[in-house]
């Protein structure tokens, strides 16, 4: 009952996909001996999904929304607390900062920086969403357990549909990435990136 409740439409000028911290800092070719199962799921199957989602919003005027970790100044001092005791600080303008080339915004696609795990908390999000009317987000990215959750949790209380796209979104092991879909099930609708393909118009 809670999943078909969440389910609405997918209309142009009301739905957006969000892509979240798809970024030179956080997938690069050091992650192959770091990190090397995040390194091939998001290579291998997240970062395709993505493209397939783009494209098919794109074609039926859904928005496309990026959101990058880039600090508004070069030592990070902006920061949220979080930020500076994990150690991530991508300052403005660097090449970390920047979305990969594989999923390169088009047009006047907005790239929007954070410094919090939820780009609710730290950017102008909320206002430029309801600016524009959106009512539904469709959340791929990285970390599914980390920003992906957060921001999930956020959007749902303050009003928005939330769909995490399970297999557009990735974290550092397969354990983490099922448990964090289990725990933050009940706050949005979730479904594959082909369900979502089938159903925009």
């Amino acid at each position: 009952m809670i999943a078909d409740n969440r389910q609405i439409p997918m209309e142009a000028g009301g739905t957006a996909l969000l892509v979240i911290d798809v970024q030179n800092g956080t997938l690069n070719e050091t992650l192959a001996l770091e990190k090397p199962w995040f390194k091939e799921e998001a290579t291998a199957k997240v970062v395709p999904n993505i493209q397939k989602l783009a494209a098919k919003c794109r074609l039926s005027g859904i928005e496309v929304v990026y959101t990058v970790m880039e600090s508004l100044t070069l030592d990070g001092r902006d920061r949220s607390l979080d930020y500076k005791l994990s150690g991530f600080n991508f300052p403005k303008g660097c090449w970390e900062a920047k979305v990969i080339d594989a999923l390169c915004p088009q047009g006047d696609e907005m790239v929007i920086p954070k410094t919090s795990a939820s780009l609710f908390n730290s950017t102008n999000f909320d206002y430029v969403m309801r600016n524009i009317g959106i009512r539904q987000i469709l959340v791929t990215g990285f970390l599914t357990d980390q920003c992906v959750d957060q921001t999930v949790r956020d959007g749902a209380d303050r009003g928005y549909y939330m769909t995490c796209i399970t297999d557009g979104c990735t974290t550092e092991t397969q354990e983490r990435h099922d448990w964090a879909l289990r725990l933050f099930k009940g706050y949005c609708r979730q479904a594959t990136t082909e369900e979502i393909l089938s159903e925009i118009g």
